[in-house]
């Protein structure tokens, strides 16, 4: 109906244009919104306003000129001019029927639109394989999942991507930890244990996997691996200096070829799993980039910057002029002791993202890192790409409660519950749909009792349910011998309040989704959901759809059939199910 209308202002347009009123020169940006209220009309048109300033006239008046050349419509009712100058359209009831039409000719496809021709990437979760998923780093993957099946729908071309942190000061603590768990199992003293290493569960499991398929192989006495090491927290000593001293005296011990068997056991087991785990969560990605792979990239990426003036030597180590683009200050690239920084790499890795011919990039990174986020757009820019390349979208962690209680949840000490956990107490659905009701950025608590219930108060149940309802009904209608006739069907009598609701409701949803895209916005389809649901129950209770009349029940069925592809089309970009039964 949107785009009917569309048309149809743009011939009156024309014709203002043919008749000098409006430089023809003009192409404005004009839209057909649906109005937030029915005494309104159904949609409202701001293209009087667009075109005032170019026509130098008054917007009321090129209103009044604008509904004077429009060309005979059939949808259209009657028109008002409003306010500075809108144009309230109401269309015909018949009229708003349509959309079960096209409902029924696109099926799952309804709500898709054309391929932009642009390719887009999208990285999330991207978790250091340093321990399990937890409920945590879950909302990220919801949202990033839910997000890209979004920006599909809205026509671009999309890239999942992890990016595997499989290299660096974080891989090999967790290597250490898992060394002297092993260490453990081949019956070395274990009295102590670094404060700063991974205690997990998860530790003793993948130390256990080593040792039963190479079993001493990789033992040195624990006396020899504690000598000459600087003291740990809480014996006065520094964490952080003494996980460092372990990491290299394993290094020292073990050799190189030992020390990587050591370490690709806990990264491979680790990465796996959480690969594992974000499958059963139904979150799938088209690549897994490791850190590992960046060494080439890295050198030619500082390179780039140091050829095109953004890099310079001071002190021993090199910089780059951060702070030419915003940024509070320069930042270092590689340290006086030729050891590149972490920015180093994802400035690499960016640039490979750049070279990989992306028209957008997106990055979904936990809100801790916000203050992140000028020193990569900076790189980018000094890179060549545009301001607009790149957006890094904030998810601020969930915080789970059990009761009044709020759950610990720590990697490093092993605290905390996993993904895995959260799945099965409550079920993927829900996991996934609560996690994207609200805004990325917006704090969560995330209320177990709520997300297992179910009563109209939990919003995935109740939205579910009325999609369960629709199926039942067809049931009913098998049961007593009918079937379901679109033909025999007379949309015309789709003509109480709430099947004009709710067939407005439909028509909203191809805008819908391009709104939620355009914003980033998947919470925006939740709600329209839960909206639909409550119209749909709303209509359950006020009207029979199995009535005697042939054409009415047919319409009615129509109009529910409709509104269930609607609700499955939803969900599934959401990562949501939509039972036949509850």
């Amino acid at each position: 109906m949107k785009t009917q209308l569309h048309q149809t202002f743009n011939h009156a347009l024309s014709a203002l244009q043919d008749q000098g009123i409006v430089p023809a020169d003009l192409s404005p940006n004009f839209k057909i919104e649906h109005s937030r209220d029915k005494k309104f009309g159904d949609f409202a048109c701001n293209l009087a306003m667009t075109i005032a300033k170019p026509a130098k006239r008054n917007p009321r008046e090129l209103a009044q000129l604008i509904i004077d050349n429009l060309p005979a419509d059939n949808s259209i009712d009657k028109l008002e001019i409003a306010g500075p100058g809108f144009i309230n359209i109401f269309v015909k009831a018949e009229s708003q029927s349509q959309i079960i039409d096209d409902i029924f000719a696109k099926g799952k496809d309804f709500g898709q639109q054309p391929d932009n021709g642009k390719k887009l990437q999208l990285e999330f979760v991207s978790a250091n394989p340093t321990g399990p998923l937890h409920v945590g780093h879950g909302r990220g993957a919801a949202y990033g999942a839910a997000l890209a099946s979004l920006l599909k729908a809205a026509g671009w071309q999309v890239t999942r991507e992890y990016y595997v942190n499989d290299a660096g000061r974080q891989m090999d603590i967790l290597a250490a930890s898992v060394w002297l768990r092993y260490l453990s199992l081949c019956g070395e003293p274990d009295d102590t244990f670094p404060s700063n290493g991974y205690k997990g569960d998860y530790v003793w499991d993948i130390a256990a996997t080593l040792h039963r398929t190479e079993g001493d192989k990789y033992r040195h006495p624990i006396a020899d691996v504690y000598s000459d090491m600087p003291a740990d927290e809480p014996e006065g000593g520094d964490k952080e200096l003494h996980i460092d001293a372990l990491v290299n005296k394993a290094k020292t011990l073990l050799g190189e070829v030992d020390y990587k068997a050591v370490f690709d056991t806990g990264l491979d087991t680790i990465r796996d799993n959480i690969r594992d785990d974000l499958k059963a969560f139904g979150v799938e990605f088209d690549n897994w980039f490791s850190e590992r792979s960046l060494a080439p990239q890295i050198e030619h990426s500082l390179k780039a910057l140091a050829e095109g003036g953004h890099s310079y030597e001071k002190d021993g180590a090199i910089w780059f002029r951060s702070s030419d683009y915003g940024d509070e200050k320069d930042r270092v690239l590689v340290r006086d002791n030729g050891q590149g920084t972490y920015f180093a790499s994802d400035i690499a890795y960016h640039h490979n993202k750049l070279e990989r011919g992306y028209d957008k990039l997106i990055n979904i990174w936990g809100a801790d890192h916000h203050g992140y986020v000028p020193r990569v757009n900076a790189a980018l820019q000094a890179l060549g790409a545009d301001n607009e390349k790149l957006s890094v979208l904030l998810v601020q962690f969930a915080i789970l409660y059990r009761g009044t209680e709020k759950v610990q949840m720590s990697t490093r000490s092993g605290q905390f519950v996993t993904l895995k956990e959260l799945r099965e107490e409550v079920g993927s659905d829900a996991a996934r749909f609560f996690y994207v009701m609200r805004k990325s950025e917006q704090h969560m608590d995330f209320d177990l009792e709520l997300a297992k219930s179910q009563s109209n108060d939990n919003p995935v149940y109740y939205i579910q349910y009325a999609h369960a309802r629709i199926a039942s009904v067809m049931r009913q209608l098998e049961e007593k011998g009918l079937e379901w006739q679109r033909d025999a069907a007379d949309l015309s009598l789709l003509n109480s309040e709430h099947e004009q609701s709710l067939l407005n409701h439909l028509g909203r949803y191809n805008e819908t989704i391009q709104k939620a895209a355009a914003q980033y916005e998947p919470h925006q389809i939740a709600y329209y959901l839960k909206d639909l649901a409550t119209g749909l129950h709303s209509y359950y209770n006020a009207h029979a759809w199995l009535v005697d009349e042939v054409e009415l029940r047919n319409a009615r069925l129509s109009l529910i059939l409709a509104c269930q592809q609607v609700f499955q089309n939803g969900l599934s970009l959401l990562g949501v199910s939509a039972p036949e039964k509850m």
